[in-house]
């Protein structure tokens, strides 16, 4: 797989994803210390937890209302960092959790899919997720903060940095609207934002953000993207120029250092994929 990713696709750099399985680390070890890979970021939890069976970025929340389940949250990012060190991974790209509401986003989008994205119910509908979150949301705030703070210190500590990666749902944390505020309070350049290009259209398209404010705003503080487009309302992880992002309005709008990983659905085609990246340097560069 990893070669496939450098030799067929001309990637230099990987992020290994949350389904790597514990038994596939040896053989990632071995070929990082060979010096035939190199590696970008980790997607938080990397490896996956042994009790887990399929690929869960969200098995353990930092926002759950167990105690147990936030220490073993903790404990599973921390095993993650620890791999980041070893691969020389300088990010850690991180999932904080959801607030316990009634679920909302795919109701929205089953509705903007039927072109009810105007009309009261609609308006109704997402209000009440709003006025509902906003209850909710102070304690697993809370609760996301504390960990973090561990985190930080033994990440620091490791000489990896947090990436807090833009969440698709509604009802997940961070909100466009607490994430600044959270990076202020945690006050540590030792954690960054992550744009998800697809995620954020996604929420552009069911009309709580705008992609290019969002972007202006939250730019400065951006370590890394995922690069995938969407194509409306809702169908992402598409090869980038294969939907309704402007890539070429956005990308300016991050840092020149800002590292690009793609991130595209299993049924994407390697000639799409190479396809795109193709269009991606000849506008943007290496």
């Amino acid at each position: 797989m990893l070669r496939e990713i450098k030799t067929e696709f001309g990637f230099d750099l990987i992020e290994l994803g949350h389904g790597i399985r514990l038994s596939l680390v040896p053989g990632i070890q071995q070929m990082f210390d060979a010096g035939e890979v190199r590696f970008s970021s980790l997607h938080n939890f990397c490896p996956l937890p042994v009790e887990v069976m399929i690929a869960s970025p969200n098995c353990y929340e930092f926002s759950g209302a167990s105690i147990n389940e936030r220490e073993r949250a903790v404990k599973q990012t921390s095993q993650t960092i620890d791999l980041a060190e070893r691969l020389c991974a300088p990010f850690v790209v991180l999932h904080l959790g959801r607030v316990k509401m009634p679920p909302i986003t795919d109701i929205l989008i089953r509705m903007t899919k039927r072109g009810k994205h105007l009309s009261r119910n609609y308006v109704r509908a997402k209000l009440k997720a709003v006025q509902t979150r906003e209850r909710r949301s102070p304690l697993c705030l809370q609760h996301v903060k504390d960990c973090l703070r561990r985190i930080m210190e033994y990440a620091a500590s490791k000489n990896v940095r947090l990436a807090l990666e833009s969440r698709r749902g509604y009802e997940e944390i961070p909100t466009e609207r607490e994430l600044p505020s959270l990076l202020e309070e945690l006050n540590s350049s030792q954690v960054g934002y992550w744009h998800d290009f697809g995620h954020s259209q996604i929420k552009e398209n069911l009309g709580f953000i705008d992609h290019g404010e969002w972007l202006s705003t939250i730019g400065p503080r951006t370590l890394g993207c995922h690069v995938q487009d969407c194509i409306w309302p809702a169908r992402d992880h598409e090869p980038p120029f294969n939907g309704d992002i402007d890539f070429d309005k956005l990308v300016p709008l991050v840092p020149t250092n800002c590292l690009f990983v793609w991130e595209m659905s299993p049924n994407k085609t390697a000639d799409a994929i190479r396809h795109s990246v193709r269009m991606w340097k000849e506008r943007f560069g290496e």
